[in-house]
């Protein structure tokens, strides 16, 4: 994530980064495909988690005012 560019948009916007973690279930971590790689496999049941978290995190923002823009 380092690489990235989000951490140039988070200098004019508040931002961060989770993971989520989507490994199914009896795959090995330590051979597991990363994301960036055809042999990537995820697991879909990770989908509702993520959804929400997004969702709530959202909703609080905006319920909250959000953040002061700083000149």
């Amino acid at each position: 994530m380092a690489g990235e560019d989000f951490s140039r948009f988070a200098e004019l916007a508040p931002g961060f980064f989770f993971n989520l973690a989507v490994t199914p279930p009896g795959v090995d971590l330590q051979t597991v495909a990363s994301n960036h790689s055809p042999l990537f496999q995820g697991d879909d049941r990770a989908l509702p988690v993520g959804v929400r978290a997004m969702s709530s995190l959202a909703v609080e923002f905006l319920t909250s005012g959000g953040v002061p823009r700083v000149p």
